[in-house]
């Protein structure tokens, strides 16, 4: 399986992932974007921007970078990068179907992306990564799958995936939402043949929302690999937005909160990749120090008392603008 190589790696920073969310496409819900972009975000100068935070990651030892056919040209964008090193042999290449990307690269688009897991947009979008990526791509996964997901009873899809892995391509599922941990138990249930369809599961998890981690140990446990997207809950555990507990806690280790928010997360022994989503090589940066900070009993404790209920955290989510 492809993350074997992130666990041959010797780099504390292996299993840190770099997200391409927030730097494939103009408009994204992370805090102060205006901040962290420039108020040109053309296609050429997000492309940049992501082969800079590409190259300066895999300098500092992160191997897992990923992407998904929503996220814009993110695909797009990787792949030029990849092309562009041919000595780069090492990484892992995720990336992820199931949202169409509706924005024609505006901020203000009345709707950014559009969900459906049928096959047909299976197939689509299939064609597509593997026009872009082609055998680069490690890790197939469907996107933000629900309990309710039509992709966790369609057998016919279920063929497909598995056809798709006995290709070579690991298949996973991302989640989202409040109900996170009811989508992971049942797609870790799926089967084909009686073998196991999905190898990896991509979930949120922060110091704010930890509903899902009972279900994400589960999954590690029956041999998937975990993937944390969303680590500093789309930049409120990072910088001035983060709580005091965190900033606190930065400032005693002389680190940044978002190592703090990173490092919680990196704490969790069903953590196989905590993904980043850094948009500056300042910002990846600071959240590469994670591995440093040493996170007693007294720290972990203080940061388990920011937790939020999982309908309060996932109704401020989808209350941040698009920016």
């Amino acid at each position: 399986m492809p993350f074997a190589r992130l666990n041959r790696a010797t780099t504390p920073t292996a299993h840190i992932g770099l997200g391409l969310a927030a730097v494939g496409r103009p408009g994204y819900i992370n805090l102060h974007r205006d901040r962290d972009l420039p108020a040109d975000r053309g296609v050429e100068v997000l492309r940049a921007r992501t082969h800079e935070l590409l190259d300066a990651a895999y300098a500092q030892g992160v191997r897992y970078f990923d992407a998904a056919r929503s996220y814009g040209r993110s695909e797009e964008f990787l792949a030029g990068w990849l092309t562009a090193r041919p000595d780069v042999t090492d990484v892992v290449v995720g990336s992820k179907w199931g949202y169409t990307y509706t924005a024609d690269w505006r901020v203000d688009a009345e709707a950014h992306e559009v969900k459906d897991h049928g096959l047909a947009t299976f197939e689509r979008q299939r064609a597509e990564t593997a026009g872009l990526l082609g055998e680069r791509l490690d890790l197939y996964q469907i996107h933000s799958v629900t309990a309710d997901s039509p992709a966790l009873g369609d057998k016919e899809l279920h063929a497909r995936l598995a056809a798709l892995a006995a290709e070579g391509t690991t298949v996973g599922f991302s989640t989202s939402g409040p109900a996170q941990a009811d989508a992971i138990r049942a797609a870790v249930a799926v089967t084909v043949d009686g073998e196991p369809l999905f190898r990896t599961v991509q979930a949120t998890y922060n110091a704010l929302e930890t509903s899902a981690g009972p279900a994400l140990a589960e999954a590690h446990d029956a041999g998937l690999t975990v993937i944390v997207k969303e680590a500093m809950a789309n930049g409120r555990l990072a910088g001035t937005e983060a709580p005091a507990v965190a900033q606190e806690i930065a400032a005693e280790a002389e680190l940044g909160a978002d190592a703090v928010a990173l490092a919680f997360v990196l704490h969790r022994p069903w953590a196989g990749v905590v993904l980043s989503g850094a948009v500056t090589v300042t910002q990846l940066a600071g959240n590469l120090h994670a591995p440093l900070l040493d996170l007693d009993a007294d720290r972990l404790d203080r940061l388990d008392a920011l937790v939020e209920e999982p309908e309060a955290y996932w109704r401020h989510r989808s209350s941040l603008p698009w920016s």
